[in-house]
């Protein structure tokens, strides 16, 4: 018997995986929500919103095949602020701890990069996510302006 954790990889954003990060955030949109014209600008050019910006995004690899993605995205306000955004997992790797493997890799990012605080919005219908979040240890606050009509809850992750 295997670990089937150990057949995940992650790894850093290669141009190769633009249209993966697209399809698994529209597949997991899509799936509750409705596409909003801000995750198209988002998903169709990762590489000018996101890493060109100071942005960063992983993939988890499962047999070599992305089926897992999340973007973590500098604040244009603030270089110590960060937005983890934009996380989605396929619905066949799903129970594989995959969130958690991205989720992490990216605060460890976050670290590196010596930000002292990530902020995420999310649903609040979205347990599963809200209870991973928890778990990578951010705490609910106040929800301020979202750009998604879909946003009710606000978490931070202070990491001074």
């Amino acid at each position: 018997m295997t670990n089937e954790i150990n057949e995940v990889k992650i790894i850093t954003y290669q141009p190769q995986y633009q249209k993966a990060f697209k399809e698994l955030n529209e597949e997991w949109i899509t799936t509750f929500f409705k596409m909003e014209e801000k995750d198209y600008k988002v998903l169709d050019h990762p590489e000018e919103y996101i890493i060109n910006k100071g942005g960063h995004i992983v993939f988890a690899l499962l047999n070599d095949e992305p089926v897992g993605t999340c973007a973590l995205m500098q604040s244009p306000k603030s270089p110590l602020v960060y937005e983890l955004a934009k996380m989605a997992v396929s619905p066949k790797a799903q129970g594989k701890k995959i969130g958690f493997l991205i989720g992490k890799a990216l605060v460890d990012i976050a670290k590196e990069s010596n930000a002292d605080t990530i902020f995420l919005e999310t649903n609040s219908m979205l347990t599963p996510a809200i209870n991973l979040y928890e778990k990578l240890g951010f705490q609910h606050v106040p929800l301020s302006d979202s750009p998604y009509e879909r946003c009710d809850v606000k978490m931070e992750l202070k990491l001074i």
